[in-house]
């Protein structure tokens, strides 16, 4: 993994906003995360700061002290330098059930029709590959999972919904994402999930991290009610499998 041009900037009072080149990529994810390894276990004062990554950036907050950013800048870029490149250990590609009735696919018609396919070619196509989160955010548990197929992008809907519920699978852009609970949302939804992707009573509210990778596989409108039923009295459980890098 090469050394890649860090921007260190400061990000109010409280963060530091680490900037990596420009782009969407696996490698970038990937680096940013061996940097936070490093920083869990060989910062100054590591528990004091919270980080949050995303696609190209990380962001670490300390809301405990006040720190000298000159300091922090120099401690950061030490800290990337001496990074451990082996990352995925203990990452896992979490596949996760669908079901594309049209109940719950509610735009997946209409996104159909604007991506010139068979309702069945979109479902094929959105099952076909693992995804990868790059990060968790605008809701508690909501994965961005990038690397979806270009006879998927599609833009957002021009006029968002007031409601998008718990579960629903929609697609936006060059993303396609879960709502980890009922929210307002301007994504095309085209199916649902049954299994709850974020759950604030467990200790580990949200069982996916930066840095997995999740597949889809579609299930039939039993199935579904099924799983539902599991996951809500705790049986149910995604299958997942190790990545060894």
């Amino acid at each position: 993994m090469k050394q890649n041009p860090l921007i260190i900037k400061p990000f109010g009072e409280e963060a530091v906003l680490i900037e990596w080149p420009t782009e969407v990529s696996e490698e970038i994810l990937y680096d940013i995360l061996a940097f936070m390894e490093n920083f869990k276990t060989s910062f100054p004062n590591a528990s004091q700061w919270e980080l949050i990554p995303a696609y190209n950036s990380l962001t670490i907050i300390n809301s405990v002290e006040k720190f000298n950013f000159k300091k922090v800048k120099a401690e950061i870029e030490v800290c990337y330098l001496n990074r451990n490149l082996s990352i995925n250990k203990g990452r896992y590609l979490w596949k996760l059930p669908v079901c594309y009735d049209l109940d719950f696919g509610i735009d997946l018609n209409e996104a159909a029709q604007i991506l010139k396919l068979e309702i069945s070619e979109l479902i094929e196509k959105h099952t076909h590959q693992p995804y990868t989160v790059y990060g968790i955010g605008f809701l508690p548990g909501f994965m961005y999972l990038g690397g979806l197929p270009k006879d998927l992008e599609i833009k957002r809907r021009k006029k968002p919904r007031a409601n998008v519920i718990k579960g629903s699978v929609g697609l936006a852009g060059v993303q396609t994402g879960i709502y980890p609970q009922d929210s307002p949302g301007g994504w095309n939804i085209i199916g649902n999930c049954p299994v709850p992707i974020f759950n604030p009573e467990e200790e580990d509210p949200s069982f996916v991290r930066v840095g997995d990778k999740v597949s889809f596989y579609s299930i039939s409108r039993a199935e579904y009610n099924l799983h539902k039923i599991e996951a809500e009295v705790g049986i149910f459980k995604p299958d997942k499998i190790e990545l060894n890098g």
